[in-house]
């Protein structure tokens, strides 16, 4: 009919898919600079290059080895099966992870409160803080806060449920929370503090809602084994792999963890102050709200889980500015219920966020050429020979099409100290055998990321002294890549 012709537009797309739209516009505008670009970060990178060996029959902790659950790289994998570009296949994808995230980010702020603008602004907030946190590519979790804030926004109904004595809802529920959370885990294994606190939060609202003592055992049995079943999963597979993969699997992913080195003091200072800065607009608008009284029970929720988060932040001990990504999930949706009504401050929270992506993102090169000029002179000298890329970025290998001399092909993992001894091999008998090879290209840094391995780098000092000629150089954030072809390789072009 006329009318319904004449309706606008607003009117017959749900006000759910308007706000979509807008934040997945939202995140290929600021995310489009890096599109292409395959040196965001060097976690990625990595990811990517073991998602892609995959796809020819290599097992991670076998044949590339790492510390991250399988099921990252299963993703990565996954992600290489489409058709283009591996780059630009992998930043589309973390793209789209983000913006659905940040639609449920919205989503959950209006369980806390948040009015429709204050909940878009936490949305639109939490993807701008990815790209000031390292997490404008493909970090992990970019990928798995999806599961969360699916798992976190279901917890968050549960104060209804129980008001409600709807007891088998909330059986129902715990199913599909902990099932995400299980999945996050096998993204990364801190979120299972987090899924932990998912799972107790259920357990005290079923009991609320009256559910009797046995099913609610029963529940909590179901879905602690829901959280547990993917990395059981993953782990059945390593068994029926063989001990040996087994073995691999769980030193890997358990054991080595444990045995890296620290960082030094200052260094671990500086990152959580930089951090920190970045997070204060959050952290005033979180205390803001704690400040508020009476709080929903949904509120309290959120702070539990914002905690939970914290906990599993500093677990680890090394304060990476992207491990801080997970504590955005809770502190956006907190941050929306804060702000609602404040027009003012919302502007003020993505302008503050906008000022920084200016300044650390905008005005920073990419150096994207760097990379793919030092992968142009691997694939030029490589003949049927492995390159090896001692210090600087693993997806060189994927750019050149090169084959990896060893499994332990990220570069952290043989030539930083924090990893000396951590890797379940001897780090320096490992170099001789990929030197003794003589590969035909061997990519090192002027200036480490972290401390030298004092035990390896002299080892490829001393060849490249002896065999090899400096044939390019290229600026590396604050350092430079530098690329020796063996001097006989030189003469045979």
């Amino acid at each position: 009919m006329p009318g319904n012709r004449a309706a606008p537009w607003r009117a017959r797309v749900p006000a759910g898919w308007r706000l979509f739209v807008l934040l997945l516009v939202w995140a290929v505008m600021l995310r489009a600079r890096d599109f292409g670009n395959p040196i965001i970060h060097v976690d990625e990178q990595y990811y990517l290059l073991v998602g892609d060996r995959m796809r020819h029959g290599a097992w991670p902790y076998l044949d590339l080895w790492d510390r991250k659950p399988v099921g990252l790289f299963l993703i990565f994998a996954a992600i290489r099966l489409l058709p283009g570009d591996a780059i630009w296949g992998y930043q589309l994808a973390a793209t789209l992870f983000a913006a659905v995230t940040a639609w449920l980010i919205a989503h959950g702020s209006r369980r806390l409160g948040a009015g429709p603008a204050s909940a878009a602004v936490a949305g639109l907030a939490y993807i701008l803080w990815l790209s000031l946190l390292s997490g404008r590519g493909g970090q992990s979790p970019v990928f798995y806060n999806l599961f969360m804030g699916g798992a976190g926004v279901l917890t968050l109904r549960l104060p209804d449920l129980a008001a409600r004595r709807a007891g088998g809802a909330i059986a129902t529920n715990g199913i599909a929370a902990c099932l995400l959370a299980g999945l996050a885990v096998q993204t990364k294994y801190t979120p299972a503090v987090e899924g932990a606190f998912f799972g107790l939060a259920h357990m005290w609202y079923a009991h609320r809602a009256g559910m009797r003592p046995v099913t609610l055992a029963a529940a909590a049995l179901l879905w602690a084994s829901l959280g547990l079943f993917p990395t059981a999963l993953a782990a059945l597979a390593y068994t029926l792999h063989g001990p040996a993969a087994f073995d691999a699997f769980w030193f890997a992913n358990f054991t080595s963890v444990s045995m890296r080195r620290g960082y030094p003091a200052m260094k671990i200072a500086a990152r959580l102050a930089g951090t920190g800065a970045q997070l204060l607009p959050f952290v005033v608008a979180a205390v803001a709200m704690w400040r508020r009284t009476p709080r929903p029970p949904a509120v309290n929720i959120a702070f539990g889980w914002l905690l939970a988060a914290g906990i599993a932040f500093a677990m680890i001990g090394a304060f990476f500015d992207h491990y801080a990504i997970p504590l955005m999930v809770p502190l956006a949706m907190i941050a929306g219920a804060a702000l609602r009504g404040e027009i003012r401050w919302a502007a003020a929270l993505l302008g503050y966020g906008l000022i920084l992506f200016v300044a650390r993102v905008l005005l920073v090169p990419t150096e994207a050429s760097s990379a793919r000029s030092v992968a142009q002179v691997m694939k030029a000298y490589d003949g049927s020979e492995c390159p090896y890329v001692f210090a600087g970025d693993a997806v060189l290998y994927l750019l050149a099409d090169a084959c990896v001399p060893t499994a332990y092909a990220f570069p952290s993992t043989l030539a930083y100290d924090p990893e000396r001894g951590a890797t379940g091999v001897d780090e320096a008998a490992e170099v001789r055998r990929i030197l003794a090879r003589g590969p035909p290209v061997i990519v090192t840094m002027d200036e480490p990321m972290a401390p030298w391995n004092p035990q390896t780098q002299p080892l490829v000092a001393a060849v490249l002294a002896a065999k090899y000629q400096r044939v390019l150089t290229a600026p590396r954030e604050d350092a430079h890549l530098l690329v020796y072809v063996r001097r006989d390789r030189l003469h045979q072009r």
